[in-house]
């Protein structure tokens, strides 16, 4: 082996086990501590830099599941993820589902979890490769190791996006509706995991037809899940 490809090896080694580490601790971390920000919310500076706009400061508070309507969990579990509790991470069942669905002449349908969900807002960037699908993997694997399914949806509905530059369930609640999350009601919650899928096109001001619809379903779903 020539001292080049020695070199690459012992270099591809060594940053290996850096990134091993670094991501270990990292998730060991946010076990505990609020993440301060997001890979998403920076990238959304990112894009303001890019299109010169100016600086707008994301709206994002940080509450403990505590403060956190039941309602809230309940509507993000229903709408998003109804196998949270069941799975590891990755929904086998529902991933198949979209498959069998693409291979019929279907839309290719996202199957993505909660956990998942957390890896992509926190580490990684809105882009679609095998690159980042592999990273997803990896962060995904070790939150589902590391932490516990109620830290999951408490940084989860924390984190997630719920309209432009609006971060969190504290701040979409009081930024939509005038309340803190935990007085968030039913219809409310319904109504602001309705627009989890594409935050930054629907918005639970004046929803439209298609959010109210969805908004019932997830009712529906809400209600099944507790009997």
């Amino acid at each position: 082996m020539s001292k080049i490809l020695l070199a690459i090896r012992r270099f591809v080694i060594a940053a290996s086990l850096l990134f091993l580490v670094l991501s270990l601790a990292a998730i060991g971390t946010l076990k505990y501590l609020p993440p301060p920000t997001t890979a998403f919310m920076l990238v959304r500076h990112l894009e303001e830099f890019e299109q010169g706009k100016n600086f707008r400061p994301i709206k994002y508070q940080w509450i403990n599941r505590s403060a956190i309507s039941n309602h809230a969990r309940q509507a993000v579990i229903a709408s998003e993820d109804q196998r949270f509790y069941s799975h590891r991470g990755f929904d086998t069942e529902a991933i198949s589902q979209a498959l069998t669905h693409y291979q019929k002449g279907g839309k290719l349908r996202g199957a993505s979890t909660i956990s998942q969900q957390v890896a992509k807002n926190l580490f990684l960037t809105p882009a679609r490769n095998m690159g980042r699908k592999a990273l997803e993997f990896w962060f995904t694997a070790l939150i589902e190791l590391v932490w516990d399914k109620q830290r999951i949806l408490e940084v989860y509905l924390n984190i997630a996006e719920f309209g432009d530059h609006v971060f969190g369930i504290g701040a979409a609640s009081r930024y939509y509706f005038g309340v803190p999350a935990d007085q968030l009601t039913a219809k409310h919650a319904a109504l602001l995991a309705a627009i989890l899928p594409n935050p930054r096109r629907y918005s639970p001001v004046n929803p439209s037809p298609y959010l109210i619809k969805r908004q019932a379903w997830i009712l529906k779903q809400m209600h099944n899940l507790r009997h």
